[in-house]
C-alpha cells in the first residue's frame, strides 16, 4: 500500500473528527502515509481514526484531542508527533465553522469573535507549531482548506469571509518564509490553499436528497486534492490557491 509520494510520510490533520476530516485521513492513509488526527471532540475523533484504520486495511492512524487554540497545546503536540514518528511532512488544516446573517447590517460581531478564534487563531498555531518541522522535511506540506467567499465576500458573510482571507494571508506569508529558506534551489516545503465554494458528504445528501449542491465540493474529492498536493514539487504549489471550484 502506498508506493507514491505519501509513502512513509507522516501528516497531521487538524479537525480530524469532521466528514472532511474522516475523508482525509482514510485517502492519506490509503496513500501509504501514517496520519496523526486532532479535535477537540475525542469521540467524534475516534471514530474517524478507528474507520479510517479499518477502511485503510490496518495503517497507522492513531488520534488525540489537542486544544489548538492554545499555542503551548499546538506545540506540544507537534514535538509529540515527531518525536514518536520521527518527521513531520505535511499538516493538513481542517478545523473550520461557520456564521452569518441575512444583511450586513444584521452582522453580529460575537460571530467575528467566534470565527476568529477557530478559522485565524488553528491556522496561526498550527502554523507555527510545524515551521521547523515541516522545513526539515524533503516533502513538508502546509496545506489549508479555504473558501471562494473570501475572495469575493457577501454582505451577509462579512465575518466568514474576513476571517477566511485572513487565513489565507497567514498561510501565504508561511509560503514566504519557506521560499525564502529554500534560497536560491527553492523551497523544499510548501504551503498550499484549495479553496471551495463549500462542502458537501453523504449524510447532507440523505438529508437532502432533491438538493443539487451545486459548486460544492465533496469530502472524498477534498481529500484526493489533499493528497495531491504531494504529487506536484513545492516550487509547483508553495504559495497557490488551488481552486476546485469555479473562480468567483
Amino acid at each position: 500500500m502506498g508506493n507514491g509520494a505519501l509513502s512513509g510520510a507522516v501528516i497531521a490533520v487538524a479537525g480530524a473528527g469532521g466528514p472532511a476530516g474522516r475523508a482525509a485521513l482514510l485517502r492519506l492513509a490509503e496513500a501509504g502515509a501514517t496520519v496523526v488526527g486532532a479535535d477537540n471532540d475525542p469521540e467524534r475523533l475516534a471514530e474517524a481514526v478507528d474507520a479510517a484504520r479499518y477502511g485503510a486495511g490496518g495503517a497507522t492512524v492513531t488520534g488525540e484531542p489537542v486544544d489548538l487554540l492554545d499555542l503551548d497545546s499546538t506545540r506540544e503536540w507537534a514535538l509529540r508527533v515527531e518525536k514518536e514518528f520521527g518527521r513531520i511532512d505535511g499538516v493538513v488544516h481542517l478545523v473550520g465553522g461557520w456564521r452569518g446573517s441575512e444583511r450586513f447590517i444584521k452582522t453580529s460581531l460575537d460571530d467575528w469573535d467566534f470565527l476568529e478564534l477557530l478559522l485565524i487563531k488553528t491556522v496561526q498555531h498550527t502554523s507555527l507549531a510545524f515551521f521547523e518541522g515541516l522545513q526539515r522535511s524533503e516533502r513538508g506540506r502546509y496545506v489549508l482548506i479555504s473558501a471562494s467567499g473570501a475572495s469575493k465576500p457577501t454582505a451577509g458573510n462579512a465575518a466568514y469571509a474576513a476571517a477566511k482571507a485572513a487565513a489565507e494571508a497567514w498561510t501565504l506569508a508561511l509560503a514566504d518564509a519557506f521560499r525564502k529558506a529554500g534560497g536560491a534551489e527553492g523551497p523544499t516545503s510548501a504551503a498550499a490553499i484549495l479553496v471551495v465554494k463549500a462542502l458537501v458528504h453523504e449524510a447532507m445528501r440523505a438529508d437532502r436528497p432533491n438538493a443539487k449542491f451545486a459548486g460544492f465540493t465533496d469530502v472524498k474529492d477534498l481529500a484526493e486534492a489533499i493528497a495531491g498536493v504531494w504529487e506536484k514539487p513545492a516550487t509547483e504549489v508553495n504559495g497557490q490557491r488551488l481552486w476546485l471550484t469555479e473562480k468567483p
